[in-house]
């Protein structure tokens, strides 16, 4: 498939610039770092000034943007065809990291194909399959909490999900090889933005820290690969995430890794900063505590659930999402041709007022109510043919996760003053790693 060449600099002519949505004029270094270090107030002030949709350059090859604030104008996005809106093309900047296999970066009948193949390891009976492993891996972390002195529970979550990863999604229970994975795993995730420029300029991948970063990830492949070659000849009575994908589909070992390695780094940081958020948010409101508390001793799964959706929607993880438009299409009532990419801004639409009242505050009883949010206004998982297909697994780890915390600790923030949100790579997360007090209930 040839690939769909950016609309930029160097393909964008001048008649066609005067067609597009408005937009700063800040050079396109300027915008690329506002964009990076400060979109969640970036993209309020573009909104503001220009309007629900607005353009912004960005590198490289000062690549035109288009952002959508509105949920009709996303929800078309969403569910323009998948050979027109291309995400895949979108995120090459991770294929050095991920693979070239990895469902985020293909597109068309690949993408359809390898989404058809993981499916079975994220419905129902598979999610329920997993909800003890998690609920037991919770329970012990948890255990060894500090009682009475401050500590950044981020930094806690970041561990437990990333143990989740490596036993209930990777299978390795081996206690050697869970202590050898443990470190080189921790490298991998903690991949920055100037890492994935090595997608962009290739040639970098010669030089330290690129070189590093990928000798680390070829251990860690060599690991994975050892695993998938055991679990070919000895898979029986296993329930982890790749044995289920071996057991519902016809893969490569490379078709394997490049899935693993995704799950691994979209679903790591994502799930534990929502934790975090919702641990920052309980702390500082005592009745919502103790609502949360009482959820989880009686086993109400959908309040703690709608916990973390409320975490995830006041505190968006990931910001943004992005598409490639394959031939030109009427977006928001603009023509925009070949090449341009889209931004869906999830944060935009989230801390909307005409679609959360009283947006800025913390109630998780918006998604208990007999009139909950509209269709399209709560996309932390983006939607459509491309929307996260972890998302089930992600709610039900967050799931049995509050309930280790709550059934046995109150919650107390170090500092009542909220945290703001800094970006951390791709997500942004509480800017002083949700300091908080743990004492026993």
């Amino acid at each position: 498939m040839t690939p769909t060449p950016l609309l930029g600099a160097r393909t964008l002519d001048r008649q066609t610039a005067r067609t597009l949505p408005p937009g700063p004029k800040l050079p396109t270094l300027v915008q690329t770092v506002l964009f990076a270090g400060h979109r969640k107030t970036f993209f309020p002030r573009m909104r503001a000034k220009y309007g629900d949709v607005f353009t912004i350059r960005l590198v490289p090859s000062s690549r035109v943007c288009v952002v959508l604030s509105r949920p009709e104008d996303i929800r078309d996005m969403f569910t323009t065809p998948p050979t027109v809106m291309h995400a895949g093309e979108g995120n090459q900047v991770l294929a050095p990291i991920m693979g070239a296999h990895s469902l985020l970066l293909i597109d068309d009948e690949d993408h359809a194909r390898m989404r058809r193949q993981l499916m079975p390891a994220f419905l129902g009976n598979a999610l329920r399959g997993y909800a003890g492993m998690i609920g037991e891996l919770a329970r012990a972390d948890v255990e060894s909490w500090p009682v009475g002195t401050p500590f950044t529970l981020h930094d806690r979550m970041r561990e437990l999900t990333l143990e989740v990863i490596l036993q209930v999604v990777f299978g390795v229970t081996d206690s050697t090889r869970l202590a050898e994975l443990r470190p080189l795993v921790e490298k991998i995730v903690a991949v920055r933005p100037i890492t994935m420029l090595a997608g962009f300029y290739p040639r970098l991948l010669k030089y330290s820290p690129w070189r590093t970063y990928l000798e680390t990830q070829k251990r860690v492949d060599e690991i994975l690969y050892d695993e998938i070659a055991r679990r070919r000849t000895d898979n029986a009575g296993r329930n982890d995430v790749l044995s289920r994908l071996l057991a519902a589909g016809e893969w490569s070992d490379v078709e394997l890794r490049d899935q693993l390695v995704t799950l691994l780094l979209a679903g790591h940081e994502t799930t534990a900063t929502a934790l975090a958020w919702a641990f920052h948010e309980l702390a500082r409101n005592p009745s919502q505590l103790t609502a949360a508390q009482q959820a989880a001793d009686a086993g109400d799964d959908v309040r703690l659930e709608a916990i973390t959706k409320e975490a995830m929607r006041l505190h968006p993880v990931v910001y943004q999402v992005g598409r490639r438009v394959t031939e030109t299409v009427d977006v928001a009532g603009y023509r925009l041709p070949r090449g341009t990419t889209i931004m869906a801004a999830i944060g935009l639409v989230h801390a909307d007022p005409e679609n959360y009242p009283a947006a800025g505050e913390f109630r998780p009883e918006r998604f208990l109510s007999e009139d909950p949010p509209a269709a399209g206004t709560w996309i932390p998982f983006g939607g459509g043919a491309r929307r996260c297909i972890g998302a089930g697994f992600t709610l039900l780890e967050a799931t049995e996760i509050l309930r280790a915390v709550l059934t046995r600790y109150d919650v107390h923030p170090v500092d009542p003053a909220p945290e703001t949100a800094k970006p951390r790579n791709v997500t942004l997360v509480p800017s002083r790693g949700c300091e908080v007090i743990a004492t026993t209930r």
